[in-house]
């Protein structure tokens, strides 16, 4: 076996280079870890206003289509296809629950039901729709300031508390801003 001899000073690294390295890239990661997470918030808040928009539009259809202008009172509701057809009124697994889970937010739906609205095309009985509804998105993150909330007129509004108990039916609820975007 040959040995090749090495030249003075290639020895590798010393310890305080991997120490400076180590120190770089923990300067590094406390720079970007906290913009990180808060492109991580601003993506769930999107997708929550998304969301809330796909709720409304649901709504509506179902209301002009299958609940002789009557809303349905819960997501499962919405979810729920009419015969002969495979599609419900909302998709993206927001008609699975009651509660939903989705992109850091917890949504729900609520109408107070209307003693005269007939029967629905997908199985909801004679007096179980409602007039009105609201939607609410509140973050599952306690860091995450931003709820959001709407109801029968189609505005999104949004707080840095529960929009959801507050959101009457119809109009604006007493704290919030409508979004403009």
């Amino acid at each position: 076996m040959t040995t090749y001899p090495r030249a003075r000073g290639q020895g590798g690294f010393a310890l305080i280079d991997v120490i400076f390295v180590a120190g770089m890239i923990a300067v590094l990661c406390s720079i970007a870890i906290p913009r990180l997470l808060l492109a991580k918030q601003a993506a769930g808040s999107a997708s929550a206003l998304g969301s809330l928009r796909a709720i409304n539009s649901g709504e509506i259809t179902y209301a002009i289509t299958c609940g002789s202008g009557f809303y349905a009172p819960d997501l499962v509701t919405l979810g729920t296809a009419p015969p002969g057809s495979s599609v419900s009124f909302i998709g993206g697994g927001l008609g699975n629950s009651t509660t939903v889970e989705k992109s850091g937010y917890v949504f729900q739906l609520a109408g107070t039901s209307f003693e005269g609205a007939p029967p629905t095309c997908n199985g909801l009985a004679g007096g179980a729709a409602a007039k009105g509804f609201k939607a609410g998105a509140d973050p599952g993150d306690p860091t995450n300031p931003r709820f959001f909330s709407t109801n029968a007129g189609g505005l999104i509004y949004e707080d840095v508390v529960t929009l959801f108990a507050l959101t009457p039916e119809y109009g604006a609820p007493p704290t919030g801003h409508p979004v403009t975007r």
